[in-house]
């Protein structure tokens, strides 16, 4: 059973899971268009104004001609080329802010009127704490492309989108359970359930990681790479392990990898629920998980052999999303 008050706060988390995923969406438009180092400053409280004149315009892209990405790669670059970039890292952190304002206020509002359901106060203070961490490592990831590069280091990208995901399944989780009782599934896979929800998070990080190293530029065929099915060089760095991380020849192979791993972990899993006794609703998010992942699949060869065009690269990342979401779903319907 939910508590009366259940309805209108699992509501609220919805919408801000549908927020969080839009922020993906943003953030990924902001990567692919090389915007997000166009900022300089981080100012929390005050910085959710734009220039509104021709000497703070000037100002902000003097402030970006002196980082190594403009030298590096956009020397030269007009302050009119400069908007364009700026808009877009402008755009991802004002709907950061927004996010906030969203989550705060009715999370205020629900706790001064006794709304919230007992038990939840904790999982609501915890969520608003990690929004907040959420900001600074997102400041964190921005600052690591100021210095001697020309874009932000592969492992706070990485850190910066998994907090992101697990952001997005804390709240999904939060919500399903007030409004969503489970029914016991006879013989519902559990483990296996688990098991797949975990290599799609893989997959979603190692993406973080290709995203990071530029690594869907190269390598653009399929199913081989480049002829190989293991790339040549996929273990050139020393000490071996950093090929994982830095190589983008062995970054795109594990992507790759994890994906057909994932494909087959959601196909069994999907065949194990069709065997056992399980409610319509656990149904209704198997299928829909699996009908996801195989849209996943097709989007990201699409992607890769298109060299990664920004309208497909963007569905590729809310693909990432909704099966991420879907496959949390199941696993929550699977575990009561």
């Amino acid at each position: 059973m939910t508590s009366p008050g259940a309805k209108p706060v699992a509501v609220w988390l919805f919408l801000c899971a549908g927020m969080v995923v839009a922020m993906m969406i943003i953030g990924a438009i902001t990567r692919l268009t090389e915007s997000g180092l166009s900022m300089v400053e981080w100012r929390p409280l005050i910085g959710a104004w734009p220039p509104t004149d021709a000497a703070e315009w000037q100002r902000v892209f003097d402030l970006y001609r002196q980082t190594s990405e403009y030298k590096l790669a956009n020397a030269g670059m007009s302050l009119a080329e400069f908007k364009t970039i700026f808009w877009w890292e402008f755009i991802h952190r004002l709907w950061g802010r927004l996010i906030g304002v969203v989550f705060f206020l009715p999370f205020l509002f629900f706790l001064l009127t006794k709304r919230i359901p007992q038990g939840y106060t904790p999982h609501l203070v915890a969520l608003f704490l990690l929004g907040g961490l959420q900001g600074v490592i997102g400041w964190w990831m921005v600052k690591s492309g100021f210095v001697d590069r020309t874009d932000v280091s592969q492992y706070r990208l990485t850190v910066h989108l998994g907090m992101a995901f697990g952001i997005l399944g804390y709240l999904l989780w939060v919500a399903l359970r007030l409004v969503a009782p489970r029914e016991p599934v006879p013989g519902a896979p559990r483990r296996l359930a688990w098991g797949a929800f975990g290599v799609v998070s893989l997959t979603v990080l190692a993406g973080g990681l290709v995203a990071g190293l530029n690594a869907g530029l190269t390598y653009n065929s399929w199913p081989l790479m480049d002829g190989d099915v293991v790339p040549a060089g996929a273990l050139e760095l020393s000490p071996w392990w950093l090929n994982g991380f830095e190589n983008v020849a062995t970054v795109q192979f594990d992507h790759r990898m994890l994906a057909y791993a994932s494909t087959l972990m959601v196909g069994w899993l999907w065949l194990a629920v069709r065997r056992a006794d399980a409610t319509p609703r656990v149904q209704l998010a198997t299928n829909a998980m699996a009908v996801m992942v195989v849209a996943q699949v097709f989007l990201g060869i699409a992607t890769l052999l298109l060299v990664v065009p920004l309208p497909l690269a963007v569905l590729h990342q809310l693909g990432a999303a909704m099966l991420f979401s879907l496959t949390l779903w199941t696993v929550y319907e699977l575990s009561g």
